[in-house]
């Protein structure tokens, strides 16, 4: 790990951090506690509210879903600059949560009038910003109230901030869709509000026994970090461009800019072998909700149960995994490597890409059954896939947290850690441009329903590309 010396920590008053009294376990589950589940409750509802209230076709609403929830995680990387730059993670989430409990009041509090569309999207992505500020600035602090020289601490916590995640969609895909179907609109927005009302007063709450890390003049440290990243094998050590350093020829670029930018570098391959995992994952908001709609969704002859809460059933299974996985991990090593998580995070590529196959032979039977015999299967089949692209996420997300953070420059903690909010996002922006390239050459996404759509043949598409990203991601971890 870097040099502790690398780094100053100060209390909410500015002042120099008491070892024992600021940081730790406590206030790092601060972090864990306050991950709210409104962005996900919004995102799953949504496509829904863009095909029933707005009446746009299947293939629109999941682009708008997908476009919404992609620009949320790409902002991530634009408030981790900021996070990094001007101001500490935890102002930052203070600032960002503030502008998505406005956004949210603003989305219920609107009458629509004859500006009804510019008026929704101005909102979906004014929240948009404040939900990434949150998902940037969040984890960072969380980790930064931990020991650095603990890995397996650092890494307990990101299996614990992703539990946490998997409570908060829980929560979303259960509760708050059902007051949205039973009571309306108004009332969903008023539950959002008041959970990101209640989130912020917890973290106000942990004040005073938070960390804060201290932005410094890095002409101070500019020797203690080249020697400390040299003597490392987190930094420069694992990253050759070796092009950089004719940059430090300019006299305007110190040597700890170069080495930062050289580390920074090195995790972007990994970063883009990671996004076409998220455009499978894309696909459990949009075209698996579409598919669950006209299925049978009736549980015990009478019940039945919402689409947008297939994914709780998952989400519970994975709840209790990883506490599990905590356990035993804990038990088996001592200490985590970067190939670890590598490791880890191919995995979730490979097993993305087998949903994809298992997702392609559900969709065929389901119009099959639908077309020949008139007949709505369970929507328990969608199961299957989202088990698995459940499993998947875990792995690859919670290893891509740890890993960024960790293998990243001390000044560039928020920035690295919000690659993997991006990596989400460009999977999403994936999701949108293959959908409007697979219709327009094949059409066979078009037309409003869904069984006279070729869907299982884009499906394949998506395994295609994921097996050979999966030998991409190879590659390049082997030149890590």
């Amino acid at each position: 790990m870097q040099n502790e010396k690398e780094e100053r920590f100060e209390d909410w008053k500015g002042r120099e951090a008491i070892p024992g009294k600021h940081g730790g376990i406590g206030p790092a589950s601060i972090a864990c506690v306050v991950e709210n589940l409104v962005f996900v409750a919004n995102g799953f509802n949504f496509i829904e509210y863009f095909m029933s209230s707005m009446h746009y076709s299947p293939a629109t609403a999941a682009n708008m879903v997908t476009n919404f929830m992609g620009t949320t995680f790409l902002l991530t990387l634009v408030v981790g600059f900021i996070a990094d730059s001007f101001l500490t993670h935890f102002t930052t989430f203070i600032i960002f949560c503030c502008l998505e409990l406005m956004i949210n009041y603003i989305q219920f509090d609107e009458t629509p009038s004859t500006l009804q569309a510019t008026i929704l999207f101005t909102g979906l992505y004014a929240m948009a910003f404040g939900a990434g500020g949150i998902k940037a600035s969040l984890p960072t602090h969380g980790g930064d109230q931990l020991d650095r020289r603990n890995p397996r601490l650092i890494s307990r916590f990101f299996n614990w901030f992703y539990f946490s995640i998997c409570c908060g969609c829980i929560l979303a895909v259960t509760i708050v869709v059902s007051i949205e179907e039973s009571k309306g609109w108004f009332w969903s927005f008023t539950t959002s509000v008041g959970i990101l009302a209640l989130a912020l007063f917890i973290f106000m709450a942990g004040l005073p026994d938070c960390l804060r890390s201290r932005n410094r003049n890095k002409s101070d440290l500019e020797e203690e970090m080249m020697q400390s990243l040299i003597s490392t094998d987190e930094g420069i050590s694992h990253t050759k461009l070796k092009c950089l350093d004719k940059t430090m020829l300019n006299k305007n670029i110190s040597a700890t800019e170069v080495a930062e930018t050289r580390t920074f570098l090195g995790l972007l391959p990994i970063f883009f072998s990671t996004i076409a995992m998220n455009c499978c994952l894309a696909q459990l908001s949009t075209f698996s909700v579409q598919q669950g709609m006209i299925m049978n969704r009736k549980l015990f002859c009478s019940f039945e149960i919402p689409v947008t809460s297939l994914a709780a059933i998952t989400l519970i299974l994975m709840v209790l995994s990883i506490p599990l996985y905590d356990y035993f991990g804990k038990r088996i090593s001592s200490d985590i490597s970067p190939s670890f998580n590598l490791k880890r995070i191919g995995l979730g590529l490979a097993l993305s890409s087998l949903s994809m196959v298992i997702a392609a032979i559900v969709e065929t039977m389901r119009k099959y059954e639908a077309v020949h015999n008139d007949f709505n299967i369970s929507v328990l089949w969608l199961m299957c896939q989202y088990l698995m692209l459940t499993v998947a996420d875990t792995l690859a997300f919670g290893g891509m947290l740890d890993f960024f953070y960790r293998e990243a420059p001390s000044n560039m903690k928020s920035m690295s850690t919000a690659l993997g909010w991006c990596s989400t996002a460009f999977g999403f922006f994936l999701s949108t441009a293959l959908v409007e390239v697979t219709n327009t050459i094949t059409g066979w996404l078009g037309g409003d329903d869904l069984n006279e759509t070729r869907l299982e043949l884009f499906y394949v598409v998506l395994f295609v590309l994921n097996t050979l990203n999966l030998l991409s991601y190879i590659f390049w971890t082997k030149t890590y």
